[in-house]
């Protein structure tokens, strides 16, 4: 496979958003689950990350009626596959919210680390890693001016999740 990169300055000055590849990258992770998915983001809120509002997406989604996904539905779905979810965030009750969405369900497969030092941002499955400076949050992928780096193929997705893992791995 070749590799493809495509770096986004987004933020309201660029006029230019994330929202249409993030969608993409986790529609295909729903699609063809990673045997690992790896969210790691100091701050983390229920952002809307695939758009159903107007049906696009219905014969796969069943919804009904059509509505947006939100990040914890999203990982759920992914986790509920079997993949193994990995989310790292703070432990601050900013990402509380978040945080209980996606722990209610108690699955296995869904692990969550709280490290109060954690500042990068990185969303990686098993062929791609989405890395920069947004956090999950709506001002990070609406506001902010932010450089985000969208790499499919080649060593750097998995190197990322040898990094991940060793860094957080089951409680550590």
């Amino acid at each position: 496979m070749k590799d493809l990169t495509r770096t986004v300055r987004t933020g309201a000055r660029t006029g230019l958003r994330i929202d249409s590849i993030l969608s993409a990258a986790l529609m295909a992770e729903m699609l063809n689950p990673s045997s690992d998915l790896w969210l790691v983001s100091p701050w983390i809120t229920d952002v809307q990350v695939i758009d159903n509002s107007h049906g696009t997406y219905d014969a796969f989604f069943g919804d009904v009626p059509p509505s947006g996904w939100r990040l914890s539905d999203t990982l759920l779905r992914i986790a509920g596959t079997g993949a193994r979810v990995h989310v790292v965030t703070r432990p601050h009750p900013h990402n509380d919210a978040f945080l209980r969405r996606i722990e209610a369900p108690d699955l296995d497969s869904l692990e969550v680390q709280r490290d109060p030092d954690v500042h990068e941002k990185t969303l990686c499955g098993q062929e791609w890693i989405l890395t920069g400076s947004m956090n999950y949050t709506v001002r990070g992928m609406a506001k902010n001016d932010e450089l985000v780096t969208y790499k499919v193929g080649g060593p750097d997705a998995g190197q990322a999740r040898l990094d991940l893992a060793q860094r957080w791995r089951s409680g550590s």
